[in-house]
């Protein structure tokens, strides 16, 4: 869990997805004007130098925010997202979930990010700084989260987005939202995940588990971009979301096609939107 940085994959498909969503949720927060709390569990360091030699190794970034930047794309909440970044992308930058919600929130906000790597979250400092309304903390996020439930005010968001290099990630996932959730029920709760061939990927069980959490919707969000039988690598990733606003998934729908299109690279690509749980 220590040796993983997000900056190797800065800016891909799976970074799209998650961005995608977390500006669709924090916007429909904004709404009111009820001040609201944005918990990041694992904030990496707020932005992403492209020209790294981290970012430069895998290039992945090519084939997420540079294609979707080079597509006529119409649906008008991914032109919103992409002005959100192309400001960035001009400055051979990306804006990590943190930066991002930086820009989305206001005064009356707060930004509670968490990071246990030692050098990210001194470069999430440094990029944070005379940030008023951000709080940086030094600690496991799966920890940090229960701790923090619930916030003040109890409205909010929280984005959990671990590495998934070990597979204790997946319980520690449910672990700390069943926890979470029991202090705090009306938080909204998204999960991203990576889509895994399938002698790797613990994707399934984890949803499962997500899913019986009571008295609650959930809703998953798949984006598959490469064959599943392949044997490194992500085919794609999803998004699972615990008490989705109202008309969330009104707005994935629209969108989720244009965006396999722009992203796609194999006749295959798909997506999808499942109602893993009604509280209806």
């Amino acid at each position: 869990m220590f040796s993983y940085r997000h900056g190797y994959h800065a800016g891909n498909h799976a970074d799209v997805l998650k961005h995608l969503c977390q500006m669709l949720l924090l916007n429909k927060l904004a709404e009111k004007d009820k001040a609201f709390v944005y918990l990041d569990t694992h904030s990496g360091a707020g932005i992403y130098d492209l020209t790294s030699a981290q970012a430069q190794k895998t290039g992945e970034y090519k084939d997420g925010i540079d294609r979707l930047l080079d597509a006529d794309c119409q649906d008008p909440n991914i032109r919103t997202y992409l002005k959100l970044v192309e400001d960035y992308r001009k400055f051979n930058r990306y804006p990590g979930s943190p930066e991002l919600a930086r820009t989305l929130t206001r005064s009356q906000d707060s930004l509670q990010l968490m990071e246990w790597h030692n050098n990210e979250v001194q470069n999430l400092r440094g990029n944070f700084k005379g940030v008023d309304n951000a709080h940086i903390h030094h600690r496991n996020g799966f920890e940090g989260l229960v701790a923090m439930s619930p916030p003040k005010p109890a409205r909010g968001l929280v984005l959990i987005d671990p590495s998934y290099e070990v597979e204790s990630d997946y319980q520690d996932v449910v672990t700390s939202v069943t926890q979470a959730h029991k202090r705090w029920k009306t938080g909204v709760f998204a999960i991203w995940y990576p889509l895994l061939a399938k002698r790797r990927d613990r994707s399934e069980r984890m949803l499962k588990a997500l899913s019986s959490i009571s008295a609650t919707d959930v809703v998953d969000i798949q984006l598959k971009l490469l064959p599943q039988d392949q044997e490194v690598g992500m085919y794609g990733s999803g998004m699972v979301v615990i008490n989705p606003p109202w008309q969330f998934d009104q707005q994935l729908n629209a969108l989720l096609p244009e965006l396999v299109t722009a992203l796609k690279d194999w006749p295959g690509a798909s997506h999808s939107l499942t109602w893993l749980a009604r509280s209806e």
